[in-house]
């Protein structure tokens, strides 16, 4: 008879801690700012040789004010298969292949560089950009080469922004203050100001902060 009741004694209080942790796990995840058992996603901010140090900086002291995980990277070197040697261009396509292979799935890689970039696009196989990412995906890139000499640090953050913003699934928008705008082959950054209400949402979605 004492056997028995040791026994059962044992097994009330295993269930007892069971039923706590169980309550403990579901408090927890009604509580705002709940410990998640998922790694966010982390961007990573490759610069590429030849880009100046403060103009990797000033776009990861931005991104860090609307997004809390970024992590800049050692200098790279562009990828050599990239290169396009009638045009003096890198073809953007294959800097996000390269991106792309680099970064696992926790992760996304924007490149910044200093280098004329160009992608195919109205039939034009070698049309040049401000930057290009895959959408939705983990690689974009990022170029100074076509950006103001006068406001290009500037810039140079919008262009980062919105190729981040692909990489997230955002198409471009109609919205002329929008950062996900359409170059639409000029320099129309002097006009965004932010993320239009549409936009905004889908990023806060995702632990942006704006």
């Amino acid at each position: 008879m004492r056997r028995h009741t040791v026994k059962s004694f044992s097994f009330n209080l295993l269930y007892l801690a069971a039923g706590r942790i169980c309550f403990l796990m579901m408090a927890c995840d009604a509580l705002p700012g709940k410990i998640s058992l998922h790694q966010p996603r982390v961007i990573q901010v490759q610069p590429f040789r030849g880009l100046k140090q403060e103009e990797a900086a000033l776009v990861v002291a931005e991104l860090k004010k609307v997004y809390p995980f970024v992590e800049l990277l050692p200098v790279a070197e562009l990828p050599g298969s990239a290169y396009i040697p009638a045009r003096k261009r890198y073809q953007a396509d294959a800097i996000l292949e390269y991106l792309d292979g680099q970064t696992n799935d926790n992760a996304v890689t924007i490149g910044l560089t200093h280098k004329d970039i160009s992608t195919t696009k109205n039939g034009n196989k070698n049309w040049g950009i401000l930057g290009l990412g895959f959408r939705p995906g983990k690689a974009c890139v990022a170029s100074t080469f076509r950006l103001s000499k006068k406001n290009g640090a500037r810039q140079f953050f919008k262009v980062a922004v919105h190729e981040l913003g692909h990489t997230e699934g955002l198409p471009h928008c109609p919205e002329k203050y929008c950062f996900m705008r359409d170059a639409g082959g000029g320099n129309p950054l002097e006009e965004e100001k932010r993320f239009c209400e549409d936009c905004s949402g889908v990023l806060l979605g995702k632990g942006w902060v704006l």
